[in-house]
């Protein structure tokens, strides 16, 4: 049976698509402003070193000058530790990018500076990091040595930037979700629109959102609507032929009463009552094509007694009693005729169980004690005029039509028919009422 197969992400496919993509971006976005901003914070971190120790310098070495005991206790800070000794405590300078990075920024700060004797360096510092270390030497030959701690962190300005980065991050996913949802909503509905028509249902398909889906859902009402009165012309066509060629069915079975030879009357006979029964399985089959009706509540225990197909002495219903639901009868009536009168046709003897069953609804299952189905005619049951045994011989009745009428009438109206064969033999019919 040909159904459509369609999973959570199949459904949501293009959105699933478009937001994999917009994480994929907003993820590459959230990577570059993490370095972005660590860069612009070890950059800042740099620049305030150098700016703090090129005032030190300038000021400790004028301050020397007029008050050489009070140089260290003035110029020591919570950011700068200094001292005097006859000697440099670092004695030349380091390699390091950052080091040589804020030498040269010291020396931008303040070009005097360029003139004297500087060594600067980085050191480890405890529970990690690094702290600037220099020496500058002073007028008198001493050197003034300090110590600018921790130049390596660059979290404090890049993390709360990154944590803001992340929030406006998830609040446009969210937002976008919510867009994505709302622009998808109408190609859903047009593929359940789809999933509808493939088994004869006419649903309009709502033409809302962006232009190009409103144009693609009224082309497809425009198609619908075209395709469905082709296929009600068709079949009200076949029907009027098929009433039609019952007047001279019916002659022709009155002037078999005036032959004389019975074995000629005989043949005439049967022939025109086997034409009769393929005349009315196929008007059947093709009324299946565009009936319509209203929902009503039904009692199914009754409604299966009642049908023309049920044969008390062959068949047995089992299962609540009463059944209520509320269905299409006369499309069920239809449906389930054929059945019964496959059932006690190919087998002596049938059960119809009637169960209700969680997400399923109601169930009706028809099972027999023939010879049953081979599986892969399972599908093959459904198209019309198929019969099994492939010579289509005539000593069985039926003319392949019972079944697929029976599968459309419940497709259109949101039941299903399933096939397959009992552990001891039969076949085993499940329909899911509409």
């Amino acid at each position: 049976m040909k159904q459509a197969r369609w999973t959570f992400f199949g459904t949501h496919r293009l959105a699933v698509l478009a937001l994999l993509l917009l994480l994929g971006v907003a993820a590459v976005q959230f990577v570059a402003s993490i370095l972005f901003y660590d860069a612009i914070d070890r950059q800042t971190i740099r620049s305030d070193h150098a700016r703090r120790v090129a005032e030190l310098l300038v000021v400790s070495d004028r301050l020397y000058q007029m008050d050489p005991a009070a140089t260290v206790k003035t110029t020591t800070t919570l950011h700068l530790r200094t001292s005097v000794t006859d000697g440099p405590l670092t004695p030349r300078s380091g390699h390091d990018r950052d080091v040589t990075e804020i030498a040269r920024q010291i020396v931008e700060w303040e070009p005097a500076l360029g003139q004297r004797k500087l060594f600067f360096d980085a050191v480890q510092r405890n529970g990690g990091g690094q702290d600037l270390v220099g020496s500058m030497q002073l007028r008198d030959g001493k050197w003034l040595n300090f110590r600018s701690p921790d130049i390596s962190s660059g979290w404090p300005v890049a993390f709360r930037a990154t944590m803001m980065t992340l929030i406006i991050t998830l609040i446009s996913i969210m937002a976008a979700m919510v867009v994505l949802d709302r622009l998808t909503r109408p190609l859903r509905r047009l593929r359940e629109a789809i999933d509808a028509f493939e088994q004869g249902q006419a649903v309009e398909a709502e033409e809302g959102g962006p232009k190009d889906l409103r144009e693609l859902a009224r082309s497809f009402n425009s198609m619908q609507a075209r395709i469905s009165g082709l296929q009600s012309d068709q079949a009200k066509s076949w029907e009027a032929i098929s009433h039609d060629l019952r007047t001279p069915l019916s002659r022709l079975q009155m002037a078999s009463g005036f032959v004389e030879e019975n074995d000629i009357a005989k043949i005439v006979r049967s022939s025109a009552g086997e034409m009769e029964a393929l005349l009315n399985s196929l008007q059947s089959f093709l009324r299946a094509q565009h009936l319509t009706s209203e929902k009503e509540e039904v009692e199914l225990n009754a409604l299966i007694r009642s049908l023309p197909g049920f044969d008390e002495a062959h068949m047995e219903v089992q299962g609540p009693d009463p059944a209520r639901t509320e269905t299409y009868r006369e499309p069920l009536i239809l449906a389930l005729n054929p059945l019964l009168e496959n059932a006690w046709q190919n087998g002596d003897h049938a059960t119809i169980a009637i169960t209700r069953q969680e997400g399923e609804g109601w169930i009706i299952t028809i099972s027999d004690d023939g010879p049953g189905l081979p599986p892969d005619c399972f599908e093959k049951v459904l198209d019309p005029f198929f019969r099994v045994d492939e010579a289509r011989a005539r000593n069985t009745p039926g003319f392949g039509l019972g079944i697929p009428t029976a599968h459309r009438l419940l497709e259109r109206f949101g039941g299903s028919l399933r096939f397959a064969n009992g552990t001891n033999g039969g076949l085993v019919v499940t329909v899911r009422v509409p």
